[in-house]
């Protein structure tokens, strides 16, 4: 049934401000600008009569565009495993994103909101279930917050509306990950939005955490009358030092079904001196009743990131992953992996980041899959049990 990232990696986007110019405001400056034609105590008393016009409410808005052309060596559409670059020999309209945000300031009684729009062949992987806005466009995140101060740097929200989760390294907007293409854990192991009401808190400037309370993964209608839960506790014992910790739990069957699905999920980034960072993460799931009533599924995952700025305008990333799925209930009949009773299955990535134009980012990529199932197949219909690929991405960030 994904995502805020765990760890906030990040880069954030670049935003154009924008005041939402009212047309009474609009009005009032053509007034002032035009000659007077009244004596000025007829305009007193207009002016005193006039509606107070509306305050300017400042809207953030900021976005990016991504295309990309991906090349496998197994030479077939979908592309096994993938999410995002999952077509073979073509150029994809990735992403067109457009957020529009109203900022929550943190230190005063304030209240705010973000819309996130997302068009283009991205947009149909990740969707939710119980809101259909056509094949190639969603509404990742639509939430309203509202802060209460509690002492400098110190603060408590409440949000709601639809969030992406609160899990992994990776999140849903390419252009803010190390790499290209999406790992493995962001695909398999992690849900990508969720609807329902969170509780944002800092009670230190160290130490933040989120608690959720949805009606489960990747859904905007419940799909049974289970509620699900999430949290994550922040730490930032140095200025360069950052954890995550996700704990979840929750029934995300349909109606009828049974068994809770419960696990965790760490994400720890290290600074290392200036040009350097490394970001590790661990997952574990499990789920009763699947893949039948009276059994468990149960699978793990591991990530490793690296990132080194060769120069001020290119940045090397490189991601090695891996995922045991134990009894199949992450892969089985999932992007092209067929029914299985176990999948073990990873991959190394090695990106590079140049960002020699303004607002504009070019990354090259190559990667190497490799699965316990022979899985890749072939145009000619032979099976394989790995598979390269080449890409080429190119996004304006606004």
């Amino acid at each position: 049934m994904h995502r805020l990232g765990t760890v906030s990696l990040l880069v954030a986007l670049g935003c154009l401000t924008a005041g939402v110019r009212s047309a009474a405001a609009q009005t009032a400056d053509t007034a002032k600008a035009a000659p007077a034609t009244a004596d000025s105590g007829t305009a007193k008393a207009a002016a005193d009569s006039a509606p107070a016009a509306p305050a300017k409410v400042p809207v953030n808005i900021s976005g990016f565009v991504t295309a990309s052309y991906t090349y496998s060596s197994r030479k077939t559409t979908p592309i096994v495993g993938r999410i995002y670059d999952r077509f073979h020999d073509q150029v994809e309209l990735n992403a067109a994103k457009v957020v529009l945000e109203k900022p929550v300031a943190t230190d005063k009684w304030d209240a705010g909101a973000r819309v996130d729009f997302l068009f283009g062949q991205n947009a149909a992987p990740i969707k939710a279930l119980g809101l259909d806005l056509g094949p190639h466009s969603d509404l990742v995140q639509a939430y309203a917050t509202v802060n209460i101060p509690a002492g400098e740097g110190k603060y408590l929200q409440f949000k709601a509306g639809k969030f992406v989760t609160l899990m992994g390294v990776e999140v849903i907007e390419d252009v803010v990950n190390p790499n290209l293409s999406e790992g493995n854990q962001f695909i398999y192991v992690e849900n990508f939005t969720m609807t329902g009401l969170r509780l944002d808190a800092k009670p230190d400037p160290k130490v933040d955490f989120e608690l959720a309370l949805i009606n489960g993964w990747d859904v905007v209608e419940d799909n049974n009358t289970k509620k699900s839960f999430m949290g994550r506790l922040g730490l930032t014992p140095t200025n360069k030092t950052a954890i995550g910790l996700v704990g979840y739990a929750g029934n995300e069957k349909p109606t009828g079904g049974t068994g809770t699905r419960w696990g965790g999920n760490v994400v720890i980034s290290q600074k290392a001196g200036s040009k350097a960072t490394v970001y590790v993460q661990g997952d574990y799931g499990e789920e009763k009743d699947l893949p039948v009533v009276g059994e468990k599924a149960k699978w793990w995952a591991g990530g490793l990131w690296a990132t080194y700025d060769v120069s001020p305008v290119v940045t090397l990333a490189i991601r090695g992953d891996y995922v045991d799925d134990k009894d199949g209930a992450r892969t089985s009949g999932f992007l092209g992996y067929p029914a299985n009773p176990r999948n073990k299955f990873g991959s190394g990535t090695l990106t590079l980041n140049i960002k020699k134009w303004d607002s504009a980012l070019i990354r090259p990529e190559i990667r190497y899959d490799r699965s316990s199932l022979e899985t890749f197949i072939d145009s000619d219909g032979t099976a394989h049990k790995d598979q390269l690929t080449f890409a080429l991405g190119a996004s304006y960030i606004f």
